[in-house]
């Protein structure tokens, strides 16, 4: 299946520099357990970063701890986030928990990974095909696409 997907924009490519730099500046080194940042922008412009916090418990991954920032900021409204590995590994795919929480709370979010063309943009919708939405009020609700 072909995910809908579109080249990058220069906010993208600042996006991808400000997830580099918070992975770059606050890892750990060969042994550490911060190995990937996260930026995410807000329909404002405006960017929040977060990093992960590693533990055998299953802390929360840099994306998560950028939607966090983002939320505490005042920022409810997001267009793009993009995590990004340590020792130059660039973009990282989203993991699945990452993925439903950004189909339930910011469906129409693009998410910045690597695909076999490269890095592309693609809405966290399109990588949720026939997925339930959970949400707060209604528990999980089977998943009905936007009409046309």
């Amino acid at each position: 299946m072909q995910i809908p997907s579109r080249e990058l924009t220069a906010d993208d490519l600042e996006l991808i520099a400000h997830a580099r730099r918070i992975v770059d500046e606050n890892n750990d080194g060969d042994d550490g357990v911060h190995t990937m940042g996260a930026a995410v922008r807000a329909a404002d412009g405006e960017i929040y970063g977060g990093i992960n916090l590693y533990h055998f418990t299953g802390g929360p991954c840099a994306e998560l701890v950028a939607l966090g920032h983002a939320r505490a900021s005042g920022a409810r409204e997001l267009s793009t986030i993009v995590a990004v590995g340590d020792r130059d590994r660039g973009p990282i795919d989203p993991c699945g928990r990452d993925r439903q929480i950004l189909f339930d709370y910011h469906p129409g979010i693009r998410v910045l990974l690597p695909t076999d063309r490269g890095v592309c943009s693609v809405v966290v919708e399109d990588l949720m095909p026939l997925s339930a939405r959970w949400s707060s009020e209604t528990g999980a609700q089977p998943y009905s696409p936007p009409a046309p």
